[in-house]
């Protein structure tokens, strides 16, 4: 009997993202609900990840911190500077979690690949680094496939996301969607 790939199940998607003030976790609810309208999607702060994430696509998304990914260093740094009160942020996150870097290192699984995101400050990328390409570099070695490149989102020097980049955010999760509705994809996954 061959089934039509059209008929096969819709593809299983998790998120799981790191967010200190709050921006990170804002665009991983955007991209959540662009991916809703067509599949379905699990989103999960990284504190509460499981170790291994079982799905088809996992997307992984941190701010980013000193060109890279955070670490416990560079969290409880975050954490002092939401309590000075000339600056406008508010700590989401605790400085002795698990953040994405860590949590990495549990192996988390996806069945097709991975796609990763960051957000970063609004200059270019050669001098602010990037938390998105520090994920991707660290899943390949663990032998996932990338489904996308990796996106950015802008946020202000207070750490505050751009007007434009919450929509931008929910087409992007469109994008991820139909990429990985398509039959080549989903017929990859049954050959894993």
């Amino acid at each position: 009997m061959t089934t039509d790939a059209s008929e096969a199940p819709l593809p299983t998607m998790t998120i799981v993202f790191e967010s200190l003030f709050g921006s990170t976790r804002h665009v991983a609810e955007a991209i959540a609900a662009g991916v809703r309208e067509t599949t379905p999607v699990t989103v999960m702060p990284v504190v509460d990840a499981p170790a291994l994430t079982e799905c088809d696509v996992l997307v992984v998304g941190a701010p980013t911190h000193v060109h890279s990914l955070s670490g416990p260093a560079s969290r409880a740094e975050a954490e002092r500077w939401a309590r000075d009160p000339g600056k406008d942020l508010r700590f989401e996150g605790d400085s002795r979690t698990t953040g994405v870097r860590e949590w990495i290192d549990s192996r988390p699984s996806a069945r097709i690949g991975y796609v990763t995101f960051d957000t970063r400050v609004d200059m270019p990328r050669i001098f602010t680094g990037s938390a998105a390409s520090a994920i991707s570099k660290r899943l390949r070695k663990q032998g996932l496939h990338e489904v996308l490149p990796s996106e950015s989102f802008l946020v202000d020097k207070d750490s505050h996301l751009l007007p434009p980049e919450l929509d931008r955010a929910r087409r992007w999760g469109r994008a991820i969607a139909s990429t990985v509705a398509a039959p080549a994809l989903r017929e990859t996954r049954g050959k894993r």
